[in-house]
């Protein structure tokens, strides 16, 4: 079943840009090592905060994913642009 990482964080005002620019690097190469991670998305919250949620089609390609993670550059990078940075995991049970 599908799964999602949602990452709530916020960004400091000047670094929204280069944020987003990193973002899109890290999502290319995250996507063409892991055909499993089949969606991204970015919303942006009334307080400010950003909720970026990834899907998987599995709980086990994200694991294995995060864990080869640690050795991906962009990943310090990107989150080196962010504060207030926590991960909450889930299974997806209904989309309509």
């Amino acid at each position: 079943m599908a799964t999602v990482r949602t990452h709530r964080y916020t960004v400091e005002t000047g670094n929204l840009a280069a944020m987003l620019e990193k973002r899109t690097n890290l999502i290319r190469g995250i996507r063409s090592a892991n055909p499993a991670f089949t969606a991204a998305t970015l919303i942006k919250m009334d307080d400010g905060s950003y909720l970026d949620i990834w899907r998987w089609d599995s709980a086990d390609d994200m694991q294995r994913a995060a864990q080869a993670a640690a050795a991906f550059p962009l990943v310090g990078d990107t989150l080196s642009l962010t504060a207030d940075h926590t991960i909450i995991d889930g299974e997806i049970l209904d989309e309509r």
